[in-house]
């Protein structure tokens, strides 16, 4: 396929015609397909159902403890909760406080203890001149959210396919005003990509100015590979212990949750980090509640029981993940490849394809793609204050529409790019 930029002006115009004329068709369908968040299909949620049935009126509802899983108390989770998680994020048991069901919320309760009571004995943030937060972008939207609420200052840091640039984070956090760092390790959102050892390694031995910076490390998609052979799995280094190999114990704040392991908005979420800060994280917390749904915790660690049991659970998740994702790439390289007019990633896990396309297309191409009726997320979303300088990055999830319409979706997405792309040509011939 010749590439859309050596094309003449006239041969540029017949294709806007024919791609124009597919795009009414695609119009006339009336179709309303949704690609715009990382939704688990009906598929994927029916495979918890079972845990369900796990409790019950006659069940044991006792912790391994002894406690009783219908009262109030333990704020940090039942044991075999903590267990399960730790054995999940590599930890200990000691170092995991396991909470409600988002890891979100989590997230939030972490940014706003820190707000108001400040981190490691230090300040508030809300006291303090400026608070910055590094943003290696294209990233997680939600993040940026939070950031905002708080008025926190946010940095875009440039990523690849290794992750964020660590020699531009390494100049930034020599700013006292730097306090914290987002990170999606494995799997990023969007991007799909996994730190390499060097990166992980490399943030665990930043020397910040500030003594109240911290990593916030959202481990979202540790254990949502697309393929069970560890050959096609990506495996990102353990920050906690990397940050305690170099002297940082207390820098990073680990979360996770089961969310896209069993049922979203249903299950359990979880904090992990140094024996310290896990213990100033709880002293906070006692204000806040008395303890978190440890029924639910129960069943959770009956139904998945440990690593293996996870493993084993999420092989089933990938099993409906994999072709759906695979018919998005396959669709990508039949009417982009050649082209010259887009990049897209090709993820090992996780739930979501970053596509690049010509720089000053992506508003156009998610604009025609909504009136055509698939909805995508936002152009500019995955960037600090919706702002993509380039307006080239676009986030497509492949998990909630079924293969037969991730096909279609796929396909007007496709000539949604190509007309954005030779429009932008003509406009610059």
């Amino acid at each position: 396929m010749t590439a859309y930029t050596e094309m003449g002006l006239e041969e540029i115009r017949e294709l806007h015609s024919e791609l124009e004329h597919k795009y009414s068709e695609y119009r006339a369908l009336g179709l309303k397909l949704n690609m715009a968040r990382g939704k688990p299909s009906p598929e994927q949620l029916e495979l918890s159902l079972p845990m369900l049935d796990i409790i019950n009126s006659t069940s044991e509802l006792v912790s391994v403890d002894g406690t009783d899983c219908r009262n109030y108390g333990v704020l940090a989770g039942i044991p075999e909760a903590r267990a399960l998680i730790a054995e999940m994020v590599h930890a200990r048991p000691e170092q995991v406080v396991v909470c409600g069901a988002s890891s979100l919320n989590v997230m939030f309760d972490t940014i706003s203890r820190a707000w108001s009571f400040g981190v490691g004995g230090h300040a508030p943030w809300s006291e303090q001149d400026e608070v910055t937060f590094l943003c290696p972008s294209p990233g997680y939207d939600r993040h940026f959210a939070i950031c905002e609420h708080f008025g926190i200052k946010m940095l875009p840091i440039e990523m690849d396919e290794d992750g964020p640039d660590v020699f531009q984070i390494k100049e930034l956090v020599k700013d006292p005003k730097v306090k914290g760092i987002w990170c999606v390790p494995q799997y990023s959102n969007p991007t799909g990509c996994s730190y390499s050892d060097a990166v992980v390694r490399a943030l665990a031995s930043l020397k910040p100015a500030a003594p109240d910076f911290r990593i916030f490390w959202d481990n979202a998609y540790i254990v949502h590979h697309l393929n069970d052979a560890s050959e096609n799995q990506d495996h990102v280094l353990n920050m906690l212990d990397e940050c305690e190999k170099a002297g940082n114990p207390d820098m990073v704040f680990e979360f996770c949750s089961t969310s896209k392991v069993t049922f979203p908005g249903a299950g359990i979420a979880a904090f992990a980090s140094s024996e310290t800060n896990v213990a100033e994280a709880l002293d906070a917390m006692k204000a806040q509640t008395i303890g978190f749904d440890k029924i639910n915790q129960l069943r959770h660690v009956r139904f998945l029981k440990d690593a293996q049991g996870i493993a084993e659970h999420m092989s089933k998740h990938a099993a409906l993940l994999r072709p759906r994702f695979e018919k998005v790439l396959e669709i990508f390289e039949e009417d982009l490849a050649g082209t010259g007019i887009g990049a897209w990633t090709h993820p090992q896990g996780g739930y979501f394809i970053s596509f690049t396309g010509l720089e000053g297309t992506a508003k156009a191409t998610v604009s025609k793609a909504r009136m055509a009726g698939v909805t995508l997320t936002d152009a500019g979303a995955t960037w600090p204050y919706h702002d993509d300088p380039h307006d080239a990055d676009i986030r497509i999830a492949p998990s909630f529409p079924s293969v037969e319409e991730l096909e279609q979706a796929a396909r007007i997405f496709t000539v949604c790019a190509r007309i954005a792309a030779l429009e932008k040509i003509m406009l610059h011939s």
